[in-house]
Order: C-alpha cells, then sequence, then structure tokens
C-alpha cells in the first residue's frame, strides 16, 4: 500500500471513555433521559449531531444543541492523558512512515478537538493529510473524506488502505474504491465489523504492518 487512512476515534486514540461521559454529562445538563452507554458506543465515529439523534432519538434541533454543550463540556472533561493511543500505534506509525509510506486520517472528529489530541501523541509530523468533519460536506460512511485525501495527495483508490473501528469506516473506504481493514479492539463488534465486510480483519494495531 501506498497510503494508509486512519480513522481516529477507537483506531489510534482509546476514547471511548471521555466520549461516553462526556455524551452522558450533556444528556444530564439538558435534562434528557439518558440512553444505555451500548447505544452511546454504537454511534462513536458518526458526525456528533447524529451520535445524539441515534442514541437517544432526539430530532434535529435537540441534537445541535446536545452537540453545541457536547463541545463545551468536552473541553472541559478532555484532561491531559484522558485519551491515549492504543497499544503499538506510535510505534507502528513510525515505522511505516519511516518505510515511506504515506498516512493520513479521516476523523468524523472537527478539528478544533482532533488536531490536539493527534498533537498530544506526538505523531502531527507524520500524517500529510489530516481530515475531519469540518473539511467535508458528507460525512462516513459518504466517500467524501476519503476521496478528499486521495485528491490532495495524488493516490488512486487502489492503492490505498483505509483502517477503522466501526462499520462507517468500512463502508466509506469501500465506497471510495480502496482496500479496507478492520480493527476489532475498538468500538465496534466483530460482527458488525464482519457484516460490512472489510478485506482484512486485526486484533492489533501492529499487525497493520502485515496487511497487503
Amino acid at each position: 500500500m501506498r497510503l494508509y487512512i486512519f480513522d481516529f476515534d477507537g483506531t489510534l486514540g482509546d476514547s471511548r471513555a471521555l466520549i461516553v461521559k462526556t455524551m452522558m454529562d450533556t444528556f444530564d445538563e439538558m435534562g434528557i433521559q439518558r440512553p444505555s452507554t451500548e447505544a452511546c458506543i454504537d454511534t462513536i465515529g458518526l458526525p456528533l449531531e447524529q451520535c445524539f439523534a441515534v442514541s437517544a432519538h432526539l430530532d434535529e434541533r435537540q441534537s445541535d444543541a446536545c452537540a453545541a454543550l457536547y463541545r463545551q463540556i468536552f473541553k472541559i472533561n478532555n484532561v491531559p492523558g484522558a485519551v491515549k493511543p492504543f497499544p503499538g500505534v506510535v510505534e507502528t506509525l513510525k515505522r511505516l512512515h519511516d518505510e515511506g509510506h504515506t498516512l493520513a486520517i479521516a476523523s468524523s472528529r472537527r478539528h478544533e478537538s482532533l488536531d490536539g489530541l493527534v498533537a498530544d501523541f506526538g505523531i502531527s509530523r507524520l500524517f500529510s493529510a489530516i481530515v475531519g468533519a469540518d473539511d467535508v460536506e458528507n460525512a462516513k460512511p459518504d466517500p467524501e473524506p476519503v476521496n478528499l485525501i486521495l485528491s490532495r495527495l495524488h493516490v488512486e483508490p487502489q492503492q490505498a488502505l483505509v483502517i477503522g473501528d466501526a462499520p462507517y469506516d468500512i463502508l466509506m473506504g469501500r465506497n471510495a474504491g480502496t482496500r479496507t481493514c478492520a480493527v476489532t479492539y475498538g468500538n465496534g463488534s466483530r460482527e458488525e465489523l464482519s457484516a460490512a465486510h472489510p478485506d482484512t480483519m486485526i486484533s492489533h494495531f501492529a499487525d497493520v504492518l502485515n496487511v497487503q
């Protein structure tokens, strides 16, 4: 592969606890009944407004209000060390970069938080493109985030691999015509990921080195 395109939440960064806590804090502040933890986890990877709409069956007005409040609470909850890289992430990314591969990120997170989290891991310099939710009109599973990266870096779809922990990531890659790799240690269940038909599945991040 010439280009590796990674999701962030649940693939590079272990942010599940922070996301769920911030969603629950938001529901409490808004006076909305909390959905289950599992319902929140299932939405990680979607645009923030959709996370609230899907997890708690909210209308557009309520979802937008929740998303705005979530962003405020997230800044408070995101204390240093709240999000850590999964085992092997930093070392593996550095190895891929040193071997001459091109790396990119396609995330449903906005740059206001995404860039800081990537910087906290000390890996910003490794990426040739970082695409967030505020860079596109159509979010995952639409192929626009991947297509934007391919266009910016002048890479053909067949030369790229999309790696993610949610079905939305896999479908995004498939819709863009790339190869896809699902990681099973993140937020998506093995059954959900299998249903999205990735080209390969791995249980440890470092195994991406062996994906052909």
